[in-house]
């Protein structure tokens, strides 16, 4: 059995019961269920639609995002999760980079290499380079004005928590950043590059090894073997080309907003919902949120 998830952005809701039944019957699916009246709604269906991409592009149009997959081990019992434009909503070198005035060419940069059109080692390190003798004291202002938490952060971490999930923060990008959004949010572990510093000054470079595509492929081996989990009870959520490796070992692997050459590699391609998307297309209803 496959499970069927039709969601929107909840602050903007154009899910209506109408276009949820037509294509239950059209699918012969099993009775709908309402997860969020207006966001978000299931059902059941024997197989995979073979006109599923189909119907997915004419929903994009409408707002919706569809998800088809199957229904055993639907809820997961690891999170393994990217940070920037990820779990909060900007890319934390982009903005360390616009206040050292160069915040043009590093978001050119990071844009090619999300997309997987540069290396990530050499984009980073070349990136990096550019924040050469910016103040350490900058990081701290950068995480307290500039930074903002993606819609839906907070609840997807307290009740994937609350039911018992283990939740790890695996980024391309700092520690310095990932060690207080895990906090903030909650997270078990956070694994991240290191910016090296001298005398109250950023060198211009990365600690080594970076941490890029593979790192993450590794971190979702590691932290499932300790705990004793299969590569099925992971949900992993990113965006770039360097999260890839491990969406596509996850049991579900989510692009969220992710670059349309990412999202195209990804079967779970979530466009408008936000990260409570996440909880829905485990099968928790709104009324489930911690």
């Amino acid at each position: 059995m496959f499970v069927v998830t039709l969601l929107t952005d909840p602050a903007r809701p154009a899910l209506d019961r109408a276009a949820v039944e037509a294509l239950r019957d059209a699918w012969g699916g099993g009775q709908a269920h309402w997860l969020a009246v207006g966001e978000a709604a299931e059902f059941a269906v024997e197989t995979i639609p073979s006109n599923r991409w189909d119907v997915w592009q004419a929903l994009q149009a409408q707002g919706i995002d569809l998800v088809v997959q199957p229904a055993e081990n639907r809820r997961k019992k690891m999170l393994l999760a990217d940070m920037d434009s990820t779990m909060i909503q900007q890319e934390c070198i982009d903005e360390l980079a616009d206040v050292a005035g160069v915040g043009a060419r590093v978001k050119d940069i990071t844009a090619k290499a999300m997309n997987g059109e540069l290396d990530f080692d050499g984009a980073l390190k070349e990136r990096v380079a550019l924040l050469a003798g910016l103040p350490e004291s900058v990081i701290g202002e950068v995480l307290e004005t500039r930074i903002s938490l993606m819609p839906g952060a907070q609840e997807l971490l307290r009740t994937m928590k609350e039911n018992g999930a283990y939740c790890a923060l695996v980024s391309g990008g700092f520690t310095a950043f990932t060690a207080h959004i895990a906090a903030v949010l909650g997270f078990d572990e956070n694994r991240a590059n290191t910016l090296l510093t001298q005398d109250g000054k950023l060198t211009g470079k990365p600690g080594l090894p970076i941490l890029g595509r593979e790192a993450k492929v590794q971190a979702l081996e590691e932290i499932t073997a300790r705990l004793g989990l299969t590569h099925g009870d992971v949900l992993a959520v990113g965006d770039g080309a360097n999260d890839l490796g491990m969406l596509k070992i996850a049991g579900a692997g989510v692009a969220l907003h992710a670059k349309p050459s990412v999202a195209a590699q990804c079967d779970i391609r979530i466009n408008h919902g936000d990260l409570t998307a996440l909880l829905y297309i485990q099968g928790y209803a709104k009324t489930d949120f911690a």
